[in-house]
């Protein structure tokens, strides 16, 4: 007998299939879901990982990019949006998202074991935080050393001309980062006073970056001896061999809340919320742990490597609403100001 093999067995094998009606239904292409952030890559693909793993039906993609910048995508897009989630926003920047009606509200299946001050008063809410962060400054030790450059101890020392040219710090028109030490020197110092010291501050910045956690990745490279960052950026640098100082300057740290809120009108409303029930789960806290000194369900957060013990005592008191209430005009002085000396877009 002579057997038929390769393309035309298998060609015969679907005609006959078809032929008894016994043609098998070919798995269904996996949902996309896309999402908003300004998650780090690395730390986006073990939370990808994780809820595709458990909804292999879903998959996720991210659109990432400053907070400042996914704010202001998604108030572009209002009238067709292209995002079903958001996550990894400052809640100051989702604040004014709710307040433009772009936001839809849900309550997460495990919204009861969230820390209170992580969720939006509303019931049922427009979003909750999974994390949080500080602001704090990291320093160069060798390079200050070589440059006869003192560490600081305040936010008020990055002033004193022996800093020129060695401080950077975020654009609060891209960076969630940058509008939190903004808005908290303002509210630190006052208006007034806030912008004399943020006109001293930049006679010692050389240009502002679009990310964050740049500042501490240039200042861990040696390329300038101080940044104003993320503590997790700090972790990561030392971490990674880089000779730097964590200091938490004697005013305190300003903070923030990284949050995840539903896309009003988005197109897949059903997957978009079973990853926000995902994302209020312990099991995605338990993974948050490992990167966030702040997380959701308290009793899952681990002490973190290179912070000093008081850390979560030294959180400066925070009002978010007048921040988001503020955030635009508070940019707009800032880019009238400084924007000149912006990094160039990449």
């Amino acid at each position: 007998m002579k057997f038929v093999t390769g393309a035309r067995a298998v060609a015969l094998r679907a005609a006959l299939l078809v032929a008894i009606g016994g043609v098998a239904a070919s798995p269904a292409a996996a949902e996309e879901l896309v999402v908003y952030g300004a998650t780090p890559a690395d730390e986006w693909a073990v939370y990808k990982a994780a809820f595709e793993a458990e909804n292999p039906d879903i998959t996720l993609t991210q659109l990432r990019d400053g907070s400042g910048v996914i704010i202001a995508r998604v108030i572009a897009e209002q009238n067709a949006p292209r995002a079903d989630v958001l996550f990894d926003i400052p809640a100051t920047g989702m604040l004014t998202l709710v307040e433009k009606g772009l936001i839809e509200p849900y309550a997460p299946a495990n919204l009861a074991e969230l820390d209170p001050r992580l969720v939006d008063d509303n019931d049922p809410p427009y979003w909750f935080a999974f994390s949080g962060y500080a602001a704090l400054i990291c320093y160069n030790r060798i390079e200050g050393e070589a440059k006869g450059i003192p560490a600081p101890e305040s936010w008020l020392d990055l002033t004193d001309p022996i800093y020129r040219g060695e401080v950077t710090v975020a654009d609060p028109g891209s960076s969630g980062t940058g509008m939190m030490f903004v808005a908290g020197m303002l509210g630190l110092l006052g208006e007034e006073e806030g912008w004399k010291y943020l006109d001293a501050l930049n006679e010692n910045v050389p240009y502002y970056t679009h990310s964050g956690r740049k500042p501490c990745t240039l200042a861990g490279a040696g390329e300038y001896v101080v940044g104003i960052t993320l503590e997790s950026s700090v972790i990561r640098e030392i971490d990674g061999g880089a000779p730097l100082d964590v200091i938490v300057p004697e005013e305190g740290m300003f903070w923030e809340i990284a949050s995840a809120g539903l896309v009003k009108s988005t197109d897949n409303p059903e997957a978009a919320k079973r990853f926000l029930d995902w994302a209020s789960s312990r099991e995605a806290n338990t993974l948050y742990s490992d990167y966030w000194s702040i997380i959701a369900i308290r009793d899952l957060a681990k002490p973190r490597p290179h912070l000093p013990a008081s850390f979560l005592d030294d959180l400066r008191e925070i009002d978010f609403q007048w921040i988001a209430e503020n955030r635009e005009r508070i940019n707009a002085e800032w880019q009238q100001r400084y924007a000149t000396k912006i990094e160039p877009a990449e």
